[in-house]
């Protein structure tokens, strides 16, 4: 990610949309006519939007922990879950951090093989990373929707949930650099491997051989399969991590059977995925949320389900079918009444 904005410029090079890069646009121009401009500074900037470990990037603004509890429940806590626990479909954000971590910089439970999980913040060793990854990718539905302000809160809040800042704390450009300073593994990130194209660093590449990426298949095979007889000899295996968030693990309590994929008719199908329903919900299978089955089976005898349904679908909410809450959806009023309508009928 710090080589980012090189790799940019580079790229802009060679593809004859650079800025201001004197006879090298003008050579360009010469030898491939109409085709490339130079690039306006609006465009650069729009792309260049990374932030550095050495904080170069690092936008102007600022955020609380107050109000990035409102953004989080809002807009992360539905995948991340409110205390960023997370749910089954990713792993904890927060937890295997202690105030000794705080002090020295290191992760000690992180050389701990008994301990059960890594969370995101025993593996942070650069505040610029987190930072950047919320800028760029979150929300999961939205990308880049939110506003610098709102990532910095967020940011604020995330560390707060691991006891790096106090519930009163405003992160900003200002104070970036202090809170770095405070990361549980700040000090856990080592350079000495080959990685570096530079050749100053010691250390030999990771991986050695001169038959790598030589003669690799091109399709992939199933050499075996846990049989039915087997999945449950050890107990449920997707049950067995979870004392840091929710871990990835196979469901192995009973055979699984095959069933048919079920899909709504293609109206409703067209709103479910531009409203980015699908997200979190299946029509037969829990994922994030419950099974949109599930849903209408639940609230098939209310007389008034389609009403009920469609508010529920713009409002949200949490409890029902568990801690991962819904936030509210910005959908128009027609969408949720057709969907909402195509729940109360059950789902066909």
């Amino acid at each position: 990610m710090s080589s980012c904005r090189d790799a940019l410029a580079a790229a802009l090079l060679m593809i004859g949309l650079a800025g201001p890069m004197g006879p090298t646009i003008a050579q360009a121009a010469e030898t491939y006519p109409r085709i490339g401009r130079p690039a306006t500074a609006a465009e650069i900037k729009a792309w260049d939007t990374d932030v550095r470990p050495d904080f170069k990037g690092l936008p102007k603004g600022a955020g609380s922990v107050a109000q990035g509890q409102v953004v989080w429940e809002a807009k992360c806590a539905g995948c991340h879950g409110v205390f960023g626990e997370s749910n089954e479909m990713f792993t904890a954000l927060v937890g295997g951090t202690t105030p000794t971590d705080i002090q020295t910089g290191h992760v000690a439970r992180l050389t701990d093989p008994a301990y059960p999980g890594r969370s995101t913040l025993m593996r942070l060793s650069s505040l610029s990373t987190l930072f950047d990854y919320i800028q760029r990718a979150m929300p999961w539905t939205a990308p880049k929707s939110l506003s610098v302000d709102e990532v910095y809160a967020a940011t604020a809040y995330l560390l707060h949930l691991g006891d790096v800042l106090p519930a009163d704390f405003t992160l900003s450009d200002r104070n970036f650099a202090e809170v770095q300073q405070r990361l549980p593994n700040r000090n856990g990130m080592t350079t000495a491997h080959s990685m570096w194209p530079d050749g100053a660093r010691p250390g030999r590449p990771d991986v050695q051989g001169s038959a790598c990426m030589h003669g690799c298949p091109t399709d992939a095979k199933i050499a075996s399969v846990l049989p039915d007889f087997a999945r449950s000899a050890h107990g449920n295996l997707a049950a067995q991590q979870r004392a840091v968030g929710a871990q990835r693990g196979a469901e192995t309590a009973a055979p699984v059977a095959p069933q048919p994929a079920a899909s709504p008719d293609a109206s409703v199908a067209s709103l479910l995925s531009k409203n980015v329903c699908v997200a979190c919900h299946q029509v037969e299978a829990k994922l994030v949320g419950p099974a949109l089955r599930a849903v209408a089976q639940k609230y098939a005898a209310r007389s008034d389900a389609v009403d009920f349904l469609a508010g529920r679908i713009q409002q949200g909410g949490v409890g029902v079918w568990g801690r991962v809450p819904m936030p509210a959806q910005a959908i128009a009023d027609a969408d949720a009444l057709v969907i909402a309508r195509w729940l109360a009928a059950g789902a066909p």
